[in-house]
């Protein structure tokens, strides 16, 4: 007889059917081998002894402050550790708790019910302007067919395209410019069908210009400012097109002024909740998330986000990640753009294991080929 250690990151509903365990067990089972992590904060000291409790009763936890015993403190922050089993058990059990723990049980609730991992989607970049801070990215009409005929050959599920830098610092365009850069890529596009043969996404913000691109097929509209005017509102639900809402703190000319938040991930949650709201105020159905890695945030700000990416899931919408290239690879290793790839890759890859279900990449073909290896390993 021999034992051996398995990785916390095993499918285990596959895993579990090797086993040819019962197909009802199967589900119990994996979700008692699913580990959960909840931060909770400015809780009440009576609600974290009763949690406390509640917690250990069934084998879950509650880690706490020094103090809580003799409420020293009139609130605590705590960490509440448990399976996935745990966690919906406490989610039903809080409900008949005081001290604002039934809330906690809703929030528990609602965050448990995400949706199961779908194919990962590479979103390929393709820029209509001359200052992009990655020159290869940049395309002009019959090039950026063919690259775009390329990336599509190559995995990629989503071709997006601007026509202005949102890079930081970066200058306002007039949206007689923007259209001018984007609109004979738009045109080719569309007198090839292209439109019926991938999904096309337009990276812009500019009601005149969405217009033009929602008209001729386009089916994502990619706007970094989160659905803030109301005229692009009216035009994703108009053309029942999906919205990428991004956050972003300020605007690309001086996002990166010393960005500060209390706290990154409530800040940002509440502003998907905000947006979300408006969304479906104008009947906008598909939506995806994008926290908005490098648009207002500093390095520690961007490598939370990488770290907790699985807290938005619960809102049930895709997750977009982009860190291709960016700058805080060379804020953690100087590295000129053009040689950060492998890094990366290395910060992509994490966003999948994280919760991401969408990349948006300058490489496709490499990109496609350390999906294939990542997913070969989760079988193994």
């Amino acid at each position: 007889m021999k034992i051996k250690r398995l990785s916390s990151e095993i499918d285990a509903k596959k895993y579990l059917t090797k086993l040819n365990v019962d197909s009802g067990g199967i589900k119990i089972l994996a979700n008692k081998m699913e580990q959960h992590l909840y931060y909770i904060s400015e809780m009440k000291t009576a609600a974290a002894n009763i949690l406390k409790q509640d917690a250990l009763s069934i084998g879950a936890d509650l880690a706490v402050p020094q103090g809580v015993i003799t409420y020293s403190t009139e609130t605590v922050d705590a960490i509440l550790i448990g399976t996935r089993k745990h966690m919906e058990i406490l989610s039903r059990k809080e409900l008949a708790q005081p001290f604002g723990l039934k809330e906690i049980a809703k929030n528990l609730k609602q965050m448990l019910q995400t949706k199961g991992q779908t194919e990962i989607r590479l979103m390929g970049i393709v820029n209509a302007n001359d200052d992009s801070f990655y020159a290869n990215s940049r395309f002009k009409e019959s090039h950026a067919v063919k690259a775009i005929e390329q990336m599509v050959s190559e995995g990629a599920n989503i071709i997006d395209i601007g026509a202005v830098s949102s890079r930081p610092g970066a200058k306002y365009v007039e949206p007689e410019d923007e259209l001018k850069r984007v609109k004979p890529i738009i045109d080719a596009l569309y007198l090839e069908k292209f439109h019926e043969k991938t999904i096309l996404s337009l990276d812009s913000y500019t009601p005149k210009v969405i217009s033009y691109a929602l008209e001729r097929g386009f089916h994502i509209i990619n706007d970094i400012t989160g659905l803030q005017n109301d005229d692009v509102c009216k035009l994703v639900g108009e053309y029942n097109a999906t919205a990428v809402i991004m956050h972003m703190q300020n605007s690309p000319k001086n996002m990166q002024n010393n960005p500060s938040y209390s706290d990154v991930i409530t800040e940002i949650d509440d502003f998907f909740l905000t947006r979300i709201e408006k969304a479906d105020h104008f009947s906008i159905k598909n939506l995806m998330l994008d926290v908005g890695i490098g648009f207002g945030k500093k390095l520690e700000h961007n490598l939370q986000l990488l770290q907790h990416l699985n807290h938005f899931k619960y809102h049930g919408f895709e997750l977009l990640f982009g860190a291709s290239r960016k700058s805080l690879i060379d804020q953690i290793l100087p590295t000129p753009v053009e040689e950060r790839l492998s890094a990366t890759i290395a910060l992509h890859l994490k966003a999948v294991q994280n919760g991401a279900t969408t990349l948006r990449v300058h490489d496709v073909k490499e990109h496609k080929q350390a999906l294939s290896i990542y997913h070969a390993l989760l079988g193994v």
